[in-house]
């Protein structure tokens, strides 16, 4: 790995590679360590439950003072992420703090999956199904993990 890189990230790379959280996978690419391939388990439970999601995380210069940049690369049916799989989460933006990892982050994402926010949506349309029929929109959550997501 690069030596003019910061010791928090060598650190926090290898953290994930010999401790990582169960359920998520962060592979930091041999060209650029600041970029990690990811993959988040479904939550049991949820209807993201089976699917394997891959995602792309980035790390600014300005790391670990700006937060990392995350999108899904998967396609979801989620209030809180886009088409473009940009993810509405508060930590990854204006309560981002240098305190916290990318550890935390990718455990954060984890969560979401669990409890969806159509309070705070992203994807305006999938928070409205979410609203007026719960059941329904996860019924399409369950079928898009089907379709989209790798299956355990």
């Amino acid at each position: 790995m690069s030596a003019g890189l910061p010791k928090r990230i060598l650190k926090e790379a290898e953290r994930l590679q010999v401790d990582a959280p169960e359920g998520i996978q962060a592979i930091p690419s041999e060209e650029d360590i600041r970029y990690f391939d990811v993959s988040i388990q479904g939550p049991d439970g949820s209807p993201f439950e089976k699917g394997i999601f891959k995602l792309e995380l980035w790390l600014p210069s300005s790391y670990p003072m700006e937060p990392p940049k995350v999108r899904f690369l998967t396609k979801i049916y989620h209030p809180n992420i886009d088409k473009l799989g940009r993810i509405c989460l508060d930590i990854l933006k204006d309560k981002w703090s240098p305190a916290l990892q990318i550890r935390t982050v990718l455990l954060s994402i984890q969560a979401l999956l669990s409890s969806p926010n159509p309070d705070d949506p992203l994807a305006n349309d999938v928070a409205e199904h979410y609203k007026t029929d719960e059941q329904a929109a996860k019924a399409v959550s369950k079928e898009w993990t089907a379709l989209y997501a790798e299956s355990l």
